[in-house]
């Protein structure tokens, strides 16, 4: 199994969840972060005074899928979440070595 962690741009959160869905994706856990990459932040206007955004809003989107589904969910974030402009994010992707529903006890697949 693999865990994907995607930061995107706030405004592209529904539509990445909506693809991830149609790729067979059934859970998510989505947080609100503040990060920068290459793009550094920028600086804004407020009330005359001109200040700088270091870290700019993001969203972290983490999902568990089997092997066979993590090169349709990456497709799936690719396609939905590239603007071609800088600070589209970025995806990470990591081997899961064991997954336990709590509730039943169920366990890798099966708990997913």
């Amino acid at each position: 199994m693999k865990k994907i962690e995607a930061i995107i741009k706030p405004f592209k959160l529904d539509d990445v969840r909506e693809a991830l869905a149609e790729a067979g994706v059934t859970g998510m856990t989505v947080s609100e972060v503040r990060g920068f990459g290459r793009q550094k932040g920028h600086t804004e206007l407020y009330r005359g005074a001109e200040y700088q955004v270091d870290f700019l809003p993001k969203m972290k989107i983490e999902i568990v899928v089997s092997n066979e589904q993590c090169e349709m969910a990456i497709e799936a974030i690719m396609r939905t979440a590239q603007s071609g402009k800088i600070g589209d994010g970025k995806i990470f992707v990591f081997d899961v070595e064991r997954v336990i529903r709590i509730r039943t006890g169920e366990e890798d697949e099966d708990a997913v």
